[in-house]
């Protein structure tokens, strides 16, 4: 089964310095029928502006992911780290026992344009940590690279969840297929462009939530970049 979440149904919050679209219930908005998707909390796609942020903040017992689209975001927390995420990067932080951080675009005239994506954990109570990659272009390019899993699989980031994450660049004729498991969950947010999944044609910010499936099919993209995730039911 495919439900189609189409982008402009998605929850919207304009805090002047933040434009975000909530794909699951967060902060202020809160819709019943959207709580998550399997053990996927939260995806977020967020512009910030120049020269702004989220302020320190804590979490705990969250996976949390951030994928930068355009822009830089700088991370700094607890634990010690200051880093700056650009487009490529995908950034992995265990919340753990708690931990607080900060992120800002400290650029002067550009947005920071990401996506901040939530799992829920397997496992509680450990000591916060943090990990960043870079997965360059040409290893997505016409395929689904796994960038996020509970074993650090293929290069990935380890994360403490039941949960694997792909990332793919899709153009033309380009195709790319995944084996899924019928009793989990999937779910695959458009972040740009265009692309079919399983059949049905999705747009930049459309995302497909995928439930008895046996096998995940993307084609006929146009510009396409796609985050799929394997999640537990």
């Amino acid at each position: 089964m495919l439900t189609v979440r189409k982008s402009q149904d998605r929850g919207y919050a304009d805090h002047g310095w933040l434009k975000s679209f909530h794909s699951f219930s967060f902060a202020g908005y809160y819709d019943p029928a959207h709580m998550g998707w399997g053990n996927l909390r939260v995806i977020n796609e967020d512009r910030i502006a120049p020269g702004t942020g989220f302020g320190t903040h804590g979490h705990r017992d969250m996976e949390i992911i951030s994928y930068v689209m355009s822009g830089n975001l700088a991370h700094k927390d607890s634990m010690g780290n200051v880093k700056g995420i650009p487009p490529g990067d995908v950034q992995r932080m265990s919340a753990g026992t708690g931990v607080m951080h900060s992120e800002f675009n400290h650029a002067p005239n550009d947005t920071t344009h990401f996506f901040q994506i939530w799992i829920e954990p397997n496992v509680t109570g450990i000591p916060p940590s943090y990990e960043q990659k870079t997965f360059a272009a040409a290893d997505k390019q016409g395929t689904l690279k796994l960038v996020a899993s509970p074993d650090g699989a293929e290069g990935s980031v380890l994360i403490h969840a039941d949960a694997k994450l792909y990332s793919g660049l899709l153009d033309g004729a380009q195709a790319a297929s995944l084996a899924l498991d019928p009793s989990r969950k999937g779910y695959v947010q458009v972040l740009r462009g265009s692309v079919s999944v399983n059949g049905t044609p999705l747009q930049t910010g459309d995302a497909a939530l995928l439930s008895a499936e046996s096998t995940l099919v993307l084609n006929a993209a146009k510009d396409a970049e796609v985050l799929v995730f394997d999640l537990q039911a």
